[in-house]
């Protein structure tokens, strides 16, 4: 896709991409890590990588190395109006995983895979350091 296509995409839409592509990346990096075969144990891993304090922290913590481009995707995702919080988030933290979920989906449809890798393997990072 070309990048003002997707630029231009509702910061949903861009996140809605997003939560798949890192929900994927975590699943795959959770069963390669810990060699678990219960699915039970995977999903209670995945959701500490998945919650959206951990995302707000990922994207706030990764918020020097983005390019313009990329701080532009967050802002946008994180200013995203939404009706709904989850129960166990504030208004704040899911913002700003809206944000990082926007830029992970944006770089997935323009196909900036090295990017996508690199940023979700530094939020892994990020939240391991905090589990």
């Amino acid at each position: 896709m070309e990048k003002m296509k997707a630029r231009n995409m509702s910061p949903v839409v861009l996140a809605y991409m997003g939560d798949t592509v890192y929900e994927s990346f975590v699943r795959e990096y959770l069963i390669n890590k810990n060699n678990i075969c219960r699915v039970n144990d995977l999903h209670k891993n995945a959701v500490k990588f998945v919650k959206a304090k951990s995302q707000a922290k990922a994207v706030l913590s990764l918020e020097e190395e983005l390019s313009d481009e990329e701080n532009y995707i967050v802002k946008r995702g994180r200013n995203q109006k939404s009706n709904k919080v989850p129960k166990n988030a504030d208004t704040t933290e899911y913002r700003y995983a809206t944000g990082f979920e926007a830029l992970v989906g944006y770089l997935h449809l323009i196909k900036e895979q090295d990017r996508v890798n690199y940023i979700m393997s530094k939020a892994i990072e990020i939240i391991e350091g905090e589990i």
